[in-house]
């Protein structure tokens, strides 16, 4: 009995200290995919490739690790990298380096830090949150200039992280990813505990508690990249657990997510296939039910020479991948769902009155500055909020990628309101899974009645008209039919039209009044509610072969009927 309430107790404990952790990154974090691969700098293949082994398996929104240093710092370049990443819905975090130099990377200092912020603001970024890792492993003193110094990376790596901070709240600052195998050998080595212990200082930790929003952990499996995955330990695949107490202990009170940018085995002592067995192990057993671990982005998808030929997942000169590329490819996984900026506006006319039992079709400009891309299969429609007095539809939309700018269908019929006028005061919103993310436009209309229009003519040579083959024929500013009425019967020049369709109130349009064997005449006029009228110029009995138009085959038409004189005669 007493074991059992042991036991029970320990169940309990995990489950509150799950709830805690969980509690904390649920809003940002939990429903995103973990699951991703380092990359450096890929083709367009890679990230293609890529996306179908991290989206898999009902997976969405994987993420990608890249490397840029600060001698690649094309705007252009880097931007249109981002675009691929939204396109194969792919998540970045960036880790900048410096440059080599001789056998080191150069030691960055305080002066690069504006130059970084700059560019890496001027990029528009595939989520809200924008990850950023600063150098690596800087306890090798080959990635530091030559000489480890933890002082000088914790001062250089605060400066950048609170510039970073300043200039826009979302970049998510993370530091770099430490080998926590390495020895205490000055000056090329130095153990993590030791290093992470002199760089945080007391009198800064409240700066660092306020700066940090992640921790980049390089988990490996050692020693020589080959440890079990059921290994425990700072050199384990769980050493980011290892890592946590220790910023813990040292005064990092934060709950900071863990992004493992770099894990992975070796083929330089296991075998391909235990490889892909160990990260099925990892991936199900360790880190998918870890809550604290956000993302887990395997070092190397495509390296294709020595040092990391043995860590790429990709097969050397072949278009043929690793068994352990197959094996993750099969695992579940989450449909990510990151949070993303929305942002646009639109350009439409807004009229302000318009009438019952009427069909319209009107062009909604819609433009896109966010940074999301706008497309029905990723659920996103326009929808008018609270329409009333008939019904609408809006064509759905298509690849709208951020900046760009689509021209939308809105088709509204309205209906036979009973003389009332019916208000709208309605918003154009954009919903993505029916769910409204945007007000892009506020439009305050009403449906009034069906006006009526009085037409007067008069045709060459009658000094009367009394007939009842009239047309008319109502265009709008786009040249589209919008309405047509024949058989109108016009009496002593005048006649009544009294239901108009499909016009909006206030806007202008082309009347054109229409009779057999004359010209037509037109003019221009802007409907007003009840009634309206127009007065058209003489008709010319000038249009023998009823084309609309006078030229030679108008003579031609009235020579072969010469009863068309009769239209001549008062």
């Amino acid at each position: 009995m007493k074991y059992k309430c042991t036991i029970l107790f320990f169940e309990i404990l995990l489950v509150l200290l799950f709830f805690n952790v969980t509690k904390s990154f649920a809003n940002d974090f939990l429903q995103n995919n973990k699951f991703g691969m380092s990359l450096l700098q890929p083709t367009y293949e890679d990230f293609k490739k890529t996306a179908e082994l991290v989206n898999s398996k009902g997976g969405d929104w994987g993420y990608v690790t890249l490397v840029i240093q600060e001698d690649d710092t094309d705007v252009n370049k880097w931007q249109d990298i981002f675009n691929q990443l939204r396109e194969f819905r792919l998540i970045p975090i960036v880790r900048i380096a410096t440059k080599p130099e001789n056998d080191y990377w150069r030691r960055p200092n305080k002066d690069d830090a504006d130059r970084w912020v700059e560019f890496l603001d001027s990029l528009h970024w595939v989520v809200k949150n924008r990850y950023i890792v600063l150098f690596n492993e800087p306890n090798h003193a080959k990635e530091w200039g030559g000489k480890v110094n933890p002082e000088d990376y914790g001062e250089i790596s605060l400066l950048f992280a609170k510039k970073l901070k300043s200039k826009n709240k979302d970049f998510f600052v993370m530091l770099a990813g430490f080998d926590a195998s390495a020895p205490s050998v000055s000056p090329n080595y130095e153990d993590e505990e030791f290093f992470l212990r002199r760089m945080f200082k007391k009198e800064n930790i409240k700066e660092w508690n306020n700066v940090l929003d992640g921790w980049s952990s390089h988990s490996y499996p050692n020693p020589g990249f080959s440890g079990s995955p059921w290994d425990w330990g700072r050199k384990s695949i769980r050493g980011y657990q290892w890592e946590l107490k220790l910023l813990r202990n040292i005064g990092i009170t934060k709950n900071l997510p863990v992004f493992i940018t770099e894990t992975g085995w070796s083929d330089e002592t296991l075998s391909r296939e235990s490889i892909s067995l160990f990260f099925k192990q990892a991936f199900v057993n360790v880190w998918n039910i870890d809550s604290r671990v956000v993302a887990i982005t395997p070092f190397v998808f495509n390296y294709q020479s020595n040092p990391f030929l043995s860590f790429s997942w990709k097969k050397q000169n072949s278009d043929e991948y690793y068994p352990q590329y197959y094996k993750v490819k099969s695992l579940y996984k989450n449909k990510g769902n990151p949070e993303i900026k929305e942002d646009g506006n639109i350009n439409f006319s807004h009229p302000r009155e318009l009438v019952s039992s009427s069909t319209y079709h009107f062009i909604v400009r819609l433009e896109n500055k966010g940074q999301a891309i706008w497309d029905k299969d990723n659920g996103y429609s326009l929808k008018l909020n609270e329409f009333k007095g008939g019904e609408y539809f809006f064509s759905d939309l298509n690849e709208i990628k951020p900046f760009d700018t689509d021209g939308i269908d809105l088709y509204i019929k309205t209906k036979d309101n009973k003389e009332l006028i019916v208000k709208n005061n309605t918003d154009i919103s954009l919903f993505k899974n029916n769910k409204k993310i945007l007000d892009l436009s506020k439009w305050n209309f009403e449906i009034v009645p069906l006006p009526s229009l009085q037409v007067k003519t008069f045709i060459f040579p009658k000094k009367t008209v009394n007939a009842s083959d009239f047309e008319v024929q109502i265009f709008d500013e786009n040249e589209e039919l919008i309405f047509k009425k024949k058989n109108i019967s016009v009496r002593n020049g005048s006649a009544e039209i009294s239901k108009i369709q499909n016009i909006v109130l206030g806007d202008k349009y082309r009347i054109v009044l229409l009779k057999p064997y004359y010209l037509p005449r037109q003019e221009i006029i802007q409907f007003k509610r009840r009634k309206n009228e127009t007065s058209f110029e003489k008709m010319i009995p000038l249009d023998f072969n009823i084309d609309g138009t006078f030229n030679e085959k108008d003579f031609i038409a009235f020579f072969k009927n010469l009863r068309l004189i009769k239209l001549l005669i008062p």
